[in-house]
């Protein structure tokens, strides 16, 4: 298990929205662990839900275990919040049964239950991989056409979707993530042009719950690298600003891999190696 970061980051001068009681969904997960203690100053009370084992609360803290399938469970999740940083389901590419239940499923279940409480911000971990299936040779923006390269690209798709429809018939306004690779440093070349560091995944959740108005809106979550194949123009209005860079790790990441096979798709795509997996059956 990852070492939770302490509370306190080079992002933290961020300008910070204050709420009374703040929801965020897949708390046990590698980024969910990351934003728990980061978030905290963000709100009075931080509810913090996932089906994994979680650290008890702490002070101004509410633990609770909610699958995300369960709709009566995640209508009381979201009762009383303000705003949610929704990271909850499966995050890595797999058979689609398990995807549906807690990405499909789990999404509609967490909007529904939105728009019943009246809770009017969501901030979504939406991923690259919606846009997988396109080559690494090439720069685009959320404004091109999805191209999912697999059943979790396809959930995120869906949520992508979903919450667009959710803004325009019941006015909650979403922040899309479409977060890149978010780890202590890139782990291959692949990541000197996905990689986001976690100060950067900070300030981005911190501008998407702060932005005074966000509509429906998709970024794409990456730090400041000089290799890039994302246009994050878009990312502007909500006054994301990424500081950090994977050009320091460069070096050390085209050491592990001094020579790409181009005819692998997993080099040729943006989706890496996500794009060869399955079929399961």
């Amino acid at each position: 298990m990852a070492t939770v970061p302490s509370s306190t980051s080079a992002a933290s001068a961020a300008p910070a929205a204050r709420f009374d009681r703040l929801l965020l969904t897949g708390a046990a997960g590698a980024l969910g662990q990351v934003l728990r203690p980061r978030l905290k100053r963000l709100c009075r009370v931080l509810r913090v839900s996932d089906i994994a084992a979680m650290a008890a609360a702490g002070d101004g803290e509410e633990v609770v275990v909610a699958p995300l399938q369960d709709g009566a469970a995640v209508h009381a999740l979201v009762e009383g919040v303000e705003a949610i940083v929704h990271l909850g389901g499966v995050s890595v590419e797999g058979p689609f049964e398990p995807i549906l239940q807690a990405n499909i499923v789990g999404a509609w279940n967490l909007y529904e239950a939105a728009r019943k409480h009246g809770t009017k911000r969501v901030v979504f971990a939406s991923s690259n991989h919606v846009t997988g299936f396109y080559r690494q040779d090439e720069v685009i923006s959320p404004r091109d056409p999805m191209r999912p390269d697999g059943h979790y690209g396809l959930s995120k798709a869906f949520g992508e979707n979903l919450s667009r429809f959710y803004f325009d018939r019941y006015g909650i306004e979403t922040v899309c993530l479409r977060i890149g690779s978010s780890f202590p440093e890139p782990k291959d070349r692949r990541m000197l042009a996905t990689w986001l560091s976690y100060d950067d995944l900070e300030r981005l959740v911190v501008a998407g719950l702060s932005a005074p108005v966000v509509g429906h809106s998709v970024v794409y979550g990456l730090s400041d690298n000089a290799t890039t194949w994302w246009d994050n123009t878009l990312a502007a209005h909500i006054g994301y600003r990424p500081k950090d860079s994977s050009e320091p790790f460069r070096a050390a990441a085209e050491a592990r891999q001094p020579a790409l096979d181009t005819s692998d798709p997993a080099v040729l795509f943006q989706g890496g190696g996500f794009v060869t997996k399955g079929p399961y059956e």
